[in-house]
């Protein structure tokens, strides 16, 4: 603004300067003009009077020949002139200045002259005797005085043009300082120009509308961070170039990242080929989905398109950890697995003794030892349905069993009566030690875990062994502790015994269904309790469950 205003103000000052050069050239033309005219009237009158005293020969006497001086007579023949032949000279009766000085005495005219092709100026005047002296000046002697008198004018224009810049500069700049000094953030009320008034009232207008949007602003990203931040799903937006727009923690921690690239490539975070085709789909406008599986975790990608315009923009990524999904997945796959091939035992045994005795193959004496090993199998498909679906109950947490409070002394005392019979077929010494010790839960779970733990240390104990049963209260609540001095867990076995169908020792397993301690397992956590193992190969084995306090 500060650049139009001086320039506005110096294209003033010059055509200012430029018109008062003009006028003072036309001035002094005029008046250079008007006093080439008095000297010629001035020379001529001499120069008459010469004439009239001395005659046609005072014209040859060494008059100046600054100005051409012509004499004609009353018929317009030229008799002198100083400058040109006169007898080569036409007549001059027809020129303007002539003719109207043999009527009126004298006579001034600028024209062009035929004889020397040029613009002059002309004075001619009548003698006593009729004829007529007439003396000429070209008008190129009149600029020159023009141009010799404008030499102090161009100094006076250049020292007005300087004048001019500085003046047009301070003049833009305090025109401008009362503009530049309005905040636009805040303009005040009032206004050196009141011109400005409506502009600074637009601009408070405005800048409360400002405030206002960029408020709503703040809030609507606050809110997005929180609920984005509060997410357990990763959340990342890109651009078209792959540059990260936004992410949440979720997304950082899922994809192993320490800090957020605002402004990089996405594909930093993560450079697997799955990841890579994912965000590429994405940006060609298809939705895609991928897996990505490393270091024990497992996620899942979703990408979808972000379209402006009918054209793809950017995208936006939604990351999933379902490593527990796909745990579950993979168990559920091994406990199909597993489920097929145990009950695929017990039911081929049956089928086989059953064909037996429908074929008449075996002996009256022998077919109650036959159908010993039908019943036998068959309570073990029915003990074998029950664990699942026990099982099945636990991990969904729909155990319709009610709380209450039970004593773990008198449990186990209940469940090692139970066992005596296979204790006493193995030759293994079962104790019982501790006192009375409330827990809070279901009776049944509890007696579950109980039978489960103490079935397992008979099943897997050695002949003539021994299993120590105590039950204590501790400073966080009743303990259940079943020692046997079995087989043993090797270290790298002691996390998969838990596992459903899982043995380690299969030349061990006493006819069990392979669900006893995962059924330990998932009660004790229906119930709050903690399993803790020790084990040592060849020595034994000692489960320890710590119960929660009772409730009073």
């Amino acid at each position: 603004m500060k650049r139009h205003i001086f320039r506005a103000i110096l294209a003033v000052a010059l055509a200012v300067e430029a018109a008062s050069l003009v006028l003072i050239v036309w001035v002094l033309h005029d008046f250079f003009e008007e006093r080439v005219t008095e000297e010629l009237a001035q020379s001529a009158a001499y120069i008459a009077r010469g004439i009239e005293i001395h005659g046609g020969a005072y014209l040859t006497g060494g008059l100046p020949e600054i100005k051409r001086i012509t004499w004609i007579d009353s018929n317009g023949a030229v008799l002198f002139d100083n400058w040109e032949d006169s007898a080569g000279m036409g007549d001059h009766a027809d020129r303007t200045e002539v003719r109207d000085a043999l009527l009126l005495g004298r006579r001034t005219a600028v024209r062009r002259s035929d004889t020397l092709g040029q613009k002059t100026a002309y004075y001619a005047l009548r003698l006593s005797d009729g004829t007529v002296l007439r003396l000429a000046e070209d008008q190129d002697s009149v600029w020159m005085m023009v141009l010799q008198a404008l030499r102090p004018v161009f100094l006076m224009v250049a020292l007005a043009l300087c004048l001019a810049l500085w003046l047009a500069g301070r003049v833009a700049q305090r025109l401008v300082a009362p503009i530049n000094a309005i905040d636009p953030e805040d303009p005040g009320g009032e206004t050196a120009y009141e011109e400005l008034a409506p502009l600074v009232g637009k601009l408070r207008d405005q800048n409360r509308r400002i405030r206002r949007q960029m408020a709503d602003l703040v809030r609507q990203r606050e809110e997005f961070n929180t609920i984005t931040e509060h997410m357990q799903e990763g959340l990342l937006v890109i651009d078209r170039d792959t540059r990260l727009l936004s992410c949440n923690k979720a997304a950082l921690e899922l994809l192993g990242a320490e800090e957020t690239p605002l402004g990089e490539s996405v594909l930093a975070l993560d450079r697997e080929a799955g990841f890579r085709r994912c965000v590429e789909e994405a940006l060609a406008g298809r939705a895609w989905e991928t897996l990505l599986d490393r270091d024990g975790v497992c996620r899942q990608v979703f990408a979808s398109p972000a379209e402006r315009d009918g054209a793809p923009s950017g995208a936006v990524l939604v990351i999933l950890d379902v490593t527990e999904r796909e745990r579950r997945e993979a168990l559920r796959r091994e406990f199909t697995a597993n489920v097929s091939h145990e009950l695929k035992t017990p039911l081929t045994t049956i089928l086989g003794t059953a064909e037996i005795l429908e074929n008449g193959m075996v002996r009256e004496a022998d077919i109650p030892h036959f159908a010993g090993n039908i019943r036998r199998e068959a309570q073990r498909l029915i003990d074998m349905v029950d664990d699942i679906i026990q099982l099945s109950r636990l991990d969904e947490g729909g155990f319709a069993g009610s709380w209450e409070a039970v004593d773990l002394y008198s449990q186990a005392a209940r469940v090692l009566e139970q066992l005596a019979p296979a204790a006493e077929r193995r030759q293994v010494t079962m104790t019982l030690e501790g006192g009375p010790a409330p827990v809070w839960g279901v009776p049944q779970i509890v007696e579950e875990i109980v039978y489960n733990l103490c079935d397992n240390a008979v099943a897997y104990n050695r002949q003539g062994g021994a299993v120590a049963v105590t039950v204590e209260n501790g400073p966080e609540g009743a303990v259940l502790s079943v020692r046997d001095t079995g087989v043993g867990i090797p270290p790298e076995e002691r996390e998969r015994v838990f596992e459903r169908f899982y043995r380690a020792d299969k030349s061990h397993s006493g006819g069990g269904t392979g669900l006893g301690l995962s059924i330990v397992k998932h009660g004790a956590a229906y119930l709050g309790a903690r399993v803790a193992l020790e084990s040592e190969p060849g020595k034994g084995s000692a489960f320890t469950v710590t119960f929660p306090l009772a409730r009073s």
